[in-house]
């Protein structure tokens, strides 16, 4: 389907890349659009931006905390009642982890931490399905990270839920052809001009385990636009037939 003739959710849609996403997408020529977050002040307003900006399209805010399934289940109900579709999904709520040593994650807190980052992103995926699979089509990105691919320390936790994000997003590829529907996985490694950026780099240890990340960014450091840049290449039909793909977009940190 044409971005301009399709319905989108953009998961995370208030800040950083998933905002950067939506926004590409209005600029390719969608007229139809959910933003979901779990803070409606910031919420609101990143709709009252984006609506100044493109008058001329539908756009709704629709709070959610994407961790908890049937939040996840009622804003996909919720989207598709208010849009009549979901033919797009970038799912980007994944909060914002700190990277830590291993031994100074308490062993109760590791388990809820890798969890609330894998729901986050992959509820939204699950929660679309029913919706996509009836209208015979639709296009999911997820947004995981390069943790996934390459073991670095203070991020055991933080890869192992990335890990899991990108093998569910292959395997969903693979059940899910059968009804038209592409299932695709964007991981960045640092994303500056992002909050969690200027967190990162606020904190000592993130600050040195990053920034010696950046000096191997010879093509340059990434910004939210180069991600959203791919988000409308995936959604649109010149993507039709790439599906299970986990793509690393990084700035030449790592060749994965």
């Amino acid at each position: 389907m044409d971005i301009a003739s399709a319905s989108a959710l953009v998961v995370g849609g208030t800040a950083g890349i998933g905002h950067a996403g939506a926004q590409a997408l209005l600029e390719a020529g969608l007229r139809r659009l959910v933003i979901s977050g779990r803070s409606p002040g910031r919420g609101l307003a990143a709709r009252a931006r984006l609506a100044e900006r493109f008058p001329g399209a539908e756009i709704h805010y629709l709070q959610c905390n994407a961790v908890h399934a049937e939040e996840a289940d009622a804003l996909a109900e919720a989207t598709a009642e208010r849009l009549g579709s979901i033919d797009i999904l970038l799912s980007s709520g994944g909060g914002d982890p700190m990277p830590r040593l291993l031994h100074q994650i308490p062993t109760a807190e590791l388990m809820p931490t890798i969890s609330s980052i894998v729901a986050g992103i992959i509820h939204p995926a699950r929660a679309v399905l029913p919706h996509m699979s009836r209208q015979g089509g639709g296009a999911v990105i997820c947004l995981a990270s390069d943790a996934a691919k390459v073991a670095t320390p203070g991020e055991t936790a933080i890869g192992a839920a990335m890990a899991a994000i990108v093998m569910f997003c292959r395997g969903m590829a693979n059940e899910a052809k059968r009804n038209g529907i592409r299932v695709n996985c964007l991981t960045p490694s640092i994303v500056r001009g992002t909050p969690l950026y200027d967190t990162l780099m606020a904190d000592p240890f993130c600050n040195r385990l990053f920034g010696k990340a950046e000096t191997m960014a010879s093509l340059g450091i990434v910004e939210p636009e180069d991600l959203a840049a791919m988000v409308v290449f995936l959604a649109s039909p010149a993507a039709a037939r790439l599906t299970g793909q986990t793509i690393s977009i990084n700035g030449g940190i790592s060749a994965v």
